[in-house]
């Protein structure tokens, strides 16, 4: 797959630093360039009113590969033994604003299937800020707490086969690092599956945030067509019935932390993730206390195409 990827004019193609499971894409100042005016057609409100408008401008990130981009994207998600990419402009400059990045995460995930309604804001994506001072219920925003290792779409009825989180803008920021962990490198997944626990059914609700006003029951882990185990879990949202579910849980969520294999690093601002949720979690390390401290992300999340 490395070999194909190279061949894509534009595009600087390479293995992650940390790790040879995620594929790092940087998009040439060439190609940001070819993509500003088919992204000047559409304004953000056109996107979120205009359903078909978002397949418009995935096709113009598309065509410029010629075609190549939306199977790779497809055939990186798939692969067990990768699953993740990191995208982004090779440089930041004045043309690309938010705006911008909006719609090239818009173009991204559109090219891969189709995404959730995102409840929370009411939206094909929802767009947050991390800041010093924060009221909200959830660890989303809280920015001197860590963000355990967790998948997404835990709690909602909806699919979510992967997931985008892009950086938008970060200002003042110390820590907050990423960090990933591929299912099949966590040395204690065979402790965790063989308990007996493990695939019960849990209940799943969520805070007034998400603005989902049902909880859904579902086990943390099942297997592929392959018979590979996924996981759907995080840390904030089970209820467990019983003691041993509760327990369960605790052993689940140390381990999970106290893994030797997560993936640390600084995702820079512009760059997105895109990971399959089945067998990759992430979370986020504690910032570095600051009053001025500043980090906007958009998230994006949905299900593969069939065809």
């Amino acid at each position: 797959m490395q070999e194909s990827l190279k061949n894509i004019e534009g595009f600087e193609i390479s293995f992650h630093e940390k790790s040879k499971r995620i594929i790092n894409i940087k998009i040439d100042d060439q190609i940001v360039d070819r993509l500003i005016f088919p992204f000047k057609k559409f304004n953000i409100t056109t996107l979120e009113y205009k359903p078909f408008t978002r397949f418009t401008i995935a096709k113009s990130l598309n065509d410029i590969t010629l075609g190549k981009l939306e199977g790779i994207f497809s055939s990186i998600l798939r692969n067990r033994e990768t699953g993740c990419f990191i995208i982004g402009p090779k440089n930041l400059s004045s043309k690309i604003n938010q705006n911008f990045l909006v719609k090239l995460s818009t173009a991204i995930t559109h090219l891969i299937g189709n995404p959730n309604h995102d409840a929370m804001t009411n939206k094909y994506y929802a767009r947050f800020h991390v800041k010093h001072e924060d009221n909200s219920d959830s660890y989303l925003r809280k920015a001197y707490i860590n963000m355990d290792l967790h998948t997404d779409g835990t709690y909602v009825k909806e699919k979510t086969d992967w997931l985008l989180m892009s950086k938008l803008e970060e200002e003042n920021v110390q820590g907050g690092e990423t960090y990933l962990l591929h299912l099949d490198d966590w040395e204690h997944l065979k402790d965790l599956l063989n308990d007996e626990t493990a695939k019960q059914n849990f209940i799943w609700g969520s805070p007034k945030s998400k603005n989902i006003d049902y909880k859904v029951e579902h086990p943390i882990f099942s297997e592929d067509q392959n018979g590979n185990p996924q996981i759907s879990y995080i840390d904030q949202f089970p209820e467990p019935k019983n003691m041993k579910q509760g327990l369960f849980l605790q052993k689940l969520s140390d381990s999970l932390e106290d893994s030797k294999n997560k993936i640390i690093f600084s995702l820079p601002v512009g760059s997105a993730i895109v990971a399959n949720n089945y067998f990759w979690l992430h979370g986020r390390k504690p910032f570095k206390e600051n009053k001025n401290l500043s980090r906007e992300l958009l998230r994006i999340r949905g299900s593969f195409f069939n065809n």
